[in-house]
Order: C-alpha cells, then sequence, then structure tokens
C-alpha cells in the first residue's frame, strides 16, 4: 500500500451554513456514511493560510509573540496570514506576510509542508514555507492594527525552538510542523531537496 493521501468525496444528501462570519462560516453537510446512514458533519469554511519559516545565516529562525483570544494565550508563531483572495498565488501570500509582520524580505523561497491543521472540524489547509537569504525590506514598515500592535519578535536557534515544541512549551501548529519538518528535510535529502515554491497545491488551486 503507498502511504499516500488521496481525494475522495462521500455522498451528501443536504447542505446548508448556519453561520457566515467576517472571514470563516460553519457548514452543515448531511453525509451518507458506507453502511447507508446519513450523519451531520459540522465544520468551519476557510480561505486557507500560509506560514512563513524564515531562517537566517546563523540557522536562526525568526518568530514572533501574539496574543491569541481564542486559548487565552500569548503564542510564540512564524509570520502567517490568510489567503485573502480566491485564487491567490500562496508564494505571493506568504512573501507579503513576511514583509507585513516582519518588515523582512527573502530571495530562496521554498515549500516546506502542507498541512491541513484541523481535519476532523475544518477545511482549513496551510503552505509552510521555507525562505532563506534574508534582508530587511526596503520602505516603511507596514501599519499594524488590533493585536498586531503588540507583537513581539526575536530570531531563535532552530534546536532551541525543537526542544520548546518537545517539552510541551511552544504550540503554534505551523511552528511546529515548520520546526519539525525543517530538521527532517536537513537530516534527509537537504533543503535543496524541497519542492520549489511554485509547486502545485490541490487543496488551494492558485495561478501562477
Amino acid at each position: 500500500m503507498t502511504i499516500k493521501d488521496a481525494p475522495e468525496e462521500w455522498e451528501i444528501r443536504a447542505t446548508r451554513t448556519p453561520f457566515v462570519g467576517n472571514k470563516t462560516s460553519v457548514r452543515t453537510d448531511d453525509v451518507v456514511m458506507p453502511d447507508g446512514t446519513v450523519v451531520h458533519r459540522d465544520y468551519q469554511l476557510h480561505p486557507g493560510s500560509v506560514g512563513v519559516l524564515a531562517l537566517d545565516d546563523e540557522g536562526r529562525v525568526l518568530v514572533i509573540r501574539q496574543y491569541r483570544h481564542p486559548v487565552r494565550q500569548k503564542l510564540w508563531e512564524i509570520p502567517a496570514g490568510l489567503l485573502d483572495v480566491p485564487g491567490e498565488n500562496p508564494l505571493h501570500a506568504a512573501q507579503r506576510e513576511l514583509y507585513e509582520e516582519a518588515h523582512v524580505k527573502a530571495e530562496d523561497w521554498r515549500v516546506l509542508a502542507d498541512v491541513y491543521t484541523t481535519p476532523g472540524g475544518s477545511d482549513e489547509a496551510v503552505r509552510i514555507f521555507l525562505a532563506r537569504d534574508l534582508s530587511e525590506a526596503d520602505g516603511e514598515r507596514f501599519a499594524v492594527e488590533h493585536e498586531e500592535i503588540d507583537l513581539e519578535y526575536d530570531r531563535v536557534p532552530l534546536d532551541e525552538l525543537a526542544r520548546g515544541v518537545l517539552a510541551g512549551e511552544l504550540h503554534n501548529n505551523c511552528l511546529v510542523v515548520g520546526v519539525l519538518s525543517l530538521i527532517a528535510a536537513q537530516n534527509g535529502d537537504g533543503l535543496d531537496a524541497l519542492r520549489p515554491a511554485e509547486a502545485p497545491w490541490p487543496a488551494r488551486p492558485f495561478e501562477s
């Protein structure tokens, strides 16, 4: 058996959207199970996201500390953001987020990992990029608002972040996946063997 995720869609008898929010919504589908029974499945509709693991020449990762109201914590994270425009190229969105959140640009971009954050309750898909050859972005800093007003920044050695993940001290999913994927890539075929930045992404098809 090939260990590889594959597309599949079970029959839906009815669907409705009981909640529509600013960025996300909730949908209820009546799904036919293999034994013929029909069950309700509620899930969040999400536009998708990108995350950026920005690695500098000293082997440090750019991280941001931000308040996250649903979990009532300040979390250390990597720069990330929504795919605000349907069909938006995720690389362009990642470059925008790195500039807006950290005022940093990168010359070398690769795909590190593609994940569904919570596939039992949301269709959110996230593409996490590796960005290298970092420098300060040109022009003025992006004007921030809301939670972003209180952002804190640091550059932390990769092995220190990995220790924090395994110790249960760091919880942001993009940071966890990005850090552990980067270590796996370094210990495997190397970073230059990672997928190119424009690699296809069936979960969120985009235009080049």
